[in-house]
């Protein structure tokens, strides 16, 4: 399964200039998803991070990650039309920098799920090497 930019705004409630996946290259429902976000100077968290030299926020590439996890949930029938919420973040690690012209891979695997709350192994790679890892907890909803 792929999805477009047009294809997850049905899916997640975000929006420019929050939408952290541009691309869903590859999801199994329940199980993993595969995103891409394209890096790009003109974005929001550059005028301030920092103007002289810029870096994607690590907060942001985690958020990249849960929007991938949220995908994966998402897409799962039964949980059509509900939200996710970023429960947690355990054993974070920021290996490499990732900067405007990067192509960031983004994986979350779904590992544990008990009742309304996911537990999710999550990568993003530049270039096949590793620029984040960490563990993602989150909780479906739903909407209010």
């Amino acid at each position: 399964m792929t999805l477009n930019s047009n294809e997850i705004q049905k899916i997640l409630p975000h929006r420019w200039p929050f939408l952290m996946i541009d691309k869903v290259t590859d999801c199994e429902p329940g199980q993993y998803a595969d995103a891409v976000k394209c890096v790009s100077a003109n974005e929001m968290q550059f005028c301030g991070h920092f103007p002289e030299y810029h870096v994607m926020p690590g907060v942001l590439i985690l958020e990249a990650l849960a929007q991938t996890g949220a995908v994966a949930l998402l897409t799962e029938p039964d949980q059509k039309g509900k939200l996710v919420f970023f429960g947690g973040v355990k054993n974070a690690r920021f290996r490499k920098q990732v900067v405007p012209g990067d192509v960031l891979s983004l994986h979350c695997e779904i590992i544990a799920r008990r009742g309304p709350i996911g537990f999710g192994k999550a990568v993003a790679t530049v270039d096949g090497k590793t620029a984040v890892t960490a563990e993602l907890s989150f909780a479906i909803s739903d909407p209010v």
